[in-house]
């Protein structure tokens, strides 16, 4: 924990480990074995459970609850009250916990209130609405939203909204009309965009 500041109100494990210029803000409680990485936001009362990987600059905020069997990529950003579980079956009377892995890969972002379903893994840039419930795997650079969340398009780095420009044999090409940019979208991935029910 070299040059973090810790503050009073907050716990953090001796066995945990916290990259340089992450802050940890009041209120925060970091179990054993953790490791959060280099310039990382840790906003009031965000609990990181036991083992749980979180890479650099990542963005917890308030009231976050990330709990053991998640891991967390570079660059990502997670919403105030926002939840991941981590069995299927749980039961205060059941000692042995199956704990099931969830993955949140580089640049993803989730909105507020989201819950995410344990055994999921969301995309690279992949964009999930505020109050959402995360079911099934969400793709990269897919924008989902709903409970349960559903593809209803894709998004640029940048978070704006891709344009369809042409149809190839095995994926849908795409732009930013911001950014400029253009994406290569698997076919597979696109024709899972649901329209607004």
């Amino acid at each position: 924990m070299n040059k973090v500041t810790v503050p009073v109100k907050s716990i953090v494990d001796k066995s945990a480990l916290i990259g340089e210029g992450t802050r940890v803000w009041n209120y925060v409680h970091v179990r054993e074995n953790s490791e959060i990485g280099k310039e990382c936001v840790l906003a009031d009362y965000v609990y990181v459970g036991r083992g749980v990987k979180v890479g650099n600059r990542v963005k917890l905020e308030n009231r976050a609850t990330v709990y053991q069997g998640v891991t967390i990529e570079d660059q990502v950003f997670i919403g105030p009250h926002v939840t991941f579980t981590n069995d299927f079956i749980p039961r205060s009377f059941n000692t042995e916990w199956k704990i099931l892995s969830t993955h949140v890969k580089k640049g993803a972002s989730i909105g507020a209130g989201t819950v995410i379903v344990c055994g999921t893994t969301i995309g690279e840039y992949a964009l999930i609405g505020a109050g959402s419930v995360v079911t099934e795997n969400i793709p990269s650079y897919a924008l989902a939203y709903g409970n349960p969340a559903r593809i209803r398009g894709f998004v640029c780095r940048c978070g704006r909204k891709l344009e369809t420009e042409e149809k190839k044999k095995d994926c849908m090409l795409m732009k930013c009309r911001f950014c400029r940019e253009h994406f290569k979208i698997p076919l597979e991935d696109y024709k899972r965009i649901r329209k607004e029910e």
